[in-house]
């Protein structure tokens, strides 16, 4: 029921400590027939004699008769169900009449009360042992020797007494006075004592005086401390059997009506006939006799068999058969449970125990309970035990009241409960009832009895949980997950809760097996985010022919997941274009606001091969996808080179080259692979491109105190480049006067040293502008880059996006326009308003920007340009980052112009040749990085 209601997980734990609760209690039970066997039936049958001061005799019996007593229950269950059922009304007639006797015993007590006599000396009640006169004096002032012999010592000069027992009478009082007498109301309190206390009668007077500790044995001593949470541990046990029905459910006719109609009848009745026995003991026997817990007082004779009418045999006979049918009950219930368990088949070594005969009994099982039967019978003391067994029961009764009450709160369809009466907050308090007691009766055993069943709940979580019933649990969580998807619908994404939420594009090879495993490797190592992934992948064909492809496709790469330890999902498409189904992938993947940010896919190595002439299309057309759907692109080159999880480097760089800022993507990926123990020992290193003529000291200074705001640890390096070198490949001082003076207002700087840069860069740019106007990006780009040819020259002097001027040590500022929609930081009215400012710019200058050759006149020289900008810098990277780890580049946007796509892939061929692991980084058109916490 548990497992099917709150999953196999829980229901297997929670199973098998209720099983080895079922066990021992079964051993408990036969313990319990043995000491009424050898101390109230036949004294004379054990084996080691009981004496008084040797405890190990009675364990040494109780070990022999017990084995023997398994062996023959074991015996009765294997034979067959139906000979203990028949057993079991034989047991159930001498408890019913036992507990009849007692109520007849009750009624005849107040009128006839027994005559059952106990010592008091002052309000003390002492030990009866070998104490046949409750006297001090017999007749004639004779002394009673047995009395004073126990509280003197005499010797040859002189005899010395206990003050206590010379200050204070001998009396003797009924213990059983009867229910007439009025006992009840110095019953009614409670009388709690610490261990080896004196038993008093508070009713008694006696005279003050302490005694000697000598003479305490003489008296009843309580054996443990007593109070009222120990006492309710004590008395659980005695209601542990309520689902002794349920356990047998498969042997009963109807069990969905005789399972809630006998456990109720059951519950009442044994509650009834519990609360009223508390009640009339307490109303006919005395306080000090009831607290007496070995009945030392009155000679070792059992109270109650004494109460009861009309002989003690009558209570003793009904409380052996009344042990023996509990643990025949607890035989025959328990290896059911383990049957249950083991043909769920959730714990893989115990399916051995889901075998039996040929009429279902469980034979294997019986075994195993009665071996482990055994163990409890062979420690033959289960007082420190019998806790724990009662907070197995209490587990058990728990989750059953969190199953039911689970199921009606979620309203599952399956969940038709045929009793009328019920309503799920019965089960929630229920629930709630059984958790307090575990923690009432012993915290410290809850505790245990808890790691218990989470220790074999993690077993079968990692072992051998692969059933799936469709459980509460389950569904509880799709009902957390909408109602937190629906939350996070509504509402903009602030920098500081974002993080990489990774669709993974991969390429299945004809077996239908993932070409690039790695690249879920590098995945894992980036989830220290958090994020959502999503492993994406195409089938070209159509789904009416491909179904069975795309199952197996899904399959293995759900396997290699597992492998990789990549927790996401899978999603794979049928397309009758590849080009297509990635664009499919990219508009649709995920639910709500639970979608993608960031595109992960490998280097396509193939573009230049001969049978493949066209794949790079493909790759070129997805990052413009990715790019038209403001979603970050990761692009691994040499995938197959990156390091599993299973691999760890015990040294080197993660190096970044930051060429444009790109919303901070560069710096929050290392940040994220070293979180995972691959790249932990690895060190951030930090590159940045600086003209001859820049202050690059400053620069630097800028930068790590960026990095210190940001809390990422990383060295700084400048890297200082001729102009003619980097081309456009870096920010044109001389048309970034405002984006500077905003770089500097976000440093804080002071207004005379703003006023002082600013006027440094307004006299370079007089100077520089001309030599400069050569090397001004191609317009039409998409980024910083602008390396590739362009649709429109007539917009020549639109030059860099707003998202990617700042400058290469500065936070820059986060563009608000979508990437097909930029905001150009110099248009043409710009460049007018700037020519009246500059008076001395050479006019050809200009008309050098608005009447240059159309792109397809000049297409080899700015090609040649290009190249050389791209093998400059791969020299530059080379030089410093060839033994790096991992190498970090900006990913510049292809062109508009799809006729430039093949030198888009040279030129990215070109920067990352020779490297051995590389990441190409284009971000999102956001910020993804924030100083504020």
């Amino acid at each position: 029921m548990i497992s099917r209601s709150l999953g196999p997980e829980f229901g297997g734990a929670v199973g098998l400590c209720f099983y080895l609760g079922t066990t021992f209690a079964g051993a408990m039970y036969i313990l319990g027939t043995i000491e009424i066997l050898l101390t109230y039936i036949s004294p004379n049958a054990a084996i080691f004699p009981i004496e008084q001061d040797d405890p190990q005799a009675m364990l040494n019996n109780m070990r022999i008769y017990g084995t023997c007593i398994i062996a023959m229950m074991a015996i009765v269950v294997f034979v067959g169900v139906k000979y203990v059922n028949k057993l079991a009304l034989v047991f159930l007639a001498c408890v019913i009449l036992s507990i009849m006797a007692i109520y007849a015993g009750v009624i005849k007590s107040a009128f006839d009360p027994p005559d059952f006599p106990m010592c008091l000396l002052g309000n003390r009640v002492l030990a009866k042992r070998n104490l046949e006169i409750c006297a001090k004096y017999i007749s004639n002032n004779t002394i009673n020797e047995a009395l004073w012999n126990k509280f003197c010592i005499t010797t040859n000069e002189s005899t010395t007494c206990d003050p206590y027992f010379m200050a204070n009478n001998i009396t003797e009082i009924q213990g059983i006075p009867g229910v007439a007498s009025g006992v009840l109301l110095d019953n009614l309190w409670s009388a709690y004592s610490q261990k080896g206390s004196i038993i008093e009668r508070n009713q008694t007077s006696s005279v003050a005086g302490e005694g000697q500790k000598t003479y305490s044995q003489h008296y009843v001593l309580t054996d443990i401390m007593t109070y009222f949470t120990m006492l309710v541990g004590i008395y659980f046990p005695s209601v542990t059997g309520i689902m002794a029905g349920s356990n047998r459910s498969g042997d009963l006719k109807d069990a969905q009506k005789s399972i809630p109609f006998g456990t109720i009848l059951a519950i009442a009745t044994t509650s009834f006939i519990y609360l009223s026995c508390v009640v009339l003991f307490g109303a006919c026997i005395e306080g000090a006799l009831l607290r007496d817990k070995f009945g030392e007082a009155v000679s070792g004779q059992l109270v109650i068999g004494t109460l009861a009418w009309p002989s003690p045999w009558v209570i003793v006979i009904g409380s052996f058969f009344s042990t023996c049918g509990a643990g025949l009950q607890s035989l025959t219930g328990a290896p059911r449970l383990l049957q249950a368990i083991a043909r769920d088949g959730i714990v893989p070594f115990l399916q051995v125990f889901g075998h039996g005969k040929a009429n279902g009994e469980p034979t294997w099982a019986l075994l195993l309970t009665a071996g482990i039967c055994e163990i409890g019978i062979l420690i033959a003391s289960l007082d420190s035990v019998a806790p724990i067994l009662s907070m197995f029961f209490l587990m058990c009764y728990m989750f059953v009241n969190l199953a039911c009450a689970l199921q009606t709160l979620l309203r599952t369809p399956n969940w038709r409960p045929r009793f009328k009466y019920y309503h799920w907050t019965l089960s929630f308090v229920g629930m709630s009832l059984c958790l307090a007691l575990m923690f009432i009766c012993s915290w410290y055993y809850a505790l245990v009895a808890m790691l218990i069943a989470g220790c074999i709940y993690k077993y079968i979580e990692y072992r051998g949980a692969e059933k799936e019933w469709g459980d509460g649990i389950r569904g509880l969580s799709l009902n957390a997950a909408r109602y937190a998807l629906l939350r996070v619908e509504h509402g903009a994404t602030h920098t500081k809760n974002w993080r990489p939420q990774i669709l993974v594009l991969v390429n299945l090879d004809s077996e239908q097996n993932v070409k690039h495993p790695r690249l879920l490797s590098l995945t894992t190592q980036l989830k220290a985010g958090k994020g959502l992934t999503i492993v994406g992948s195409v089938l070209q064909g159509t789904f009416l022919d491909k179904h069975v492809e795309a199952q197996k496709g899904e399959e293995n790469i759900k396997a290699l997941m597992t492998t990789e330890k990549t927790k996401g999902f899978c999603q794979l498409v049928v397309s009758p274009s590849v080009r297509d189904g990635i664009s499919h992938l990219i508009q649709s993947a995920g639910l709500g606001a639970m979608k993608h940010n960031t595109v992960l896919m490998a280097w396509p190595h193939s573009w230049k091969q001969p049978t493949d002439p066209y794949s790079w299309k493909t790759f070129v057309d997805t990052v413009r996808d990715a790019t038209s759907a403001q979603q970050a692109l990761l692009v691994a080159k040499n995938i197959d080179s990156f390091p599993t999880s299973q691999e760890r480097f015990a040294d080197g760089n993660i190096d970044i080259w930051w060429i444009v800022h790109d919303g901070g993507m560069l710096m929050l990926l290392p940040f994220l692979l070293r979180q995972h123990k691959v790249w932990r020992k690895c060190r951030m290193r930090i590159f940045t491109v600086a003209q001859m003529d820049d202050n690059s000291i400053q620069m630097k200074k800028d930068l790590q105190m960026f990095l210190y705001h940001l809390r990422l640890d990383a060295e700084v390096e400048v890297v200082e480049m001729f102009e003619n070198d980097i081309s456009a490949f870096t920010y044109e001082k001389t048309l970034m006067m405002e984006q500077r003076s905003q770089m500097l207002k976000q440093m804080q700087l002071s207004k005379n040293e703003r006023e002082r840069e600013i006027q440094s860069i307004s006299d370079e740019s007089r100077g520089s502008i001309r030599r400069k106007i050569y090397s001004i990006p191609r317009p039409g780009a998409q980024d910083s880059y602008s390396l590739l040819p362009s649709e429109n020259p007539l917009n020549e002097a639109q030059i860099i996006h707003d998202r990617n001027t700042a400058s290469h040590s500065t936070v820059a500022a986060k563009s608000s326009a979508a990437p097909e929609k930029i905001q150009m930081t110099w248009t043409k009215e710009k460049l007018i308003a700037e020519k009246h400012k500059v008076k001395d710019l050479n006019a050809a200058g200009y008309r050098d920007i608005f009447n240059m050759k159309p792109e397809w006149e000049s297409l080899n020289q700015s090609n040649v340009r290009r190249m050389h900008t791209a093998v400059k810098l791969n020299e530059v990277v080379l030089n410093r980052s060839q033994n790096a780890q991992l190498v970090l580049l900006n990913m510049p946007g292809p062109p508009k112009n799809k006729q430039g796509d093949e030198n888009y892939m040279e030129f990215l061929e070109v920067l990352t040749e020779g490297l051995n692991k590389v990441l190409l980084v284009r971000g999102g058109g956001r910020e993804v990085i924030t100083i504020y916490s």
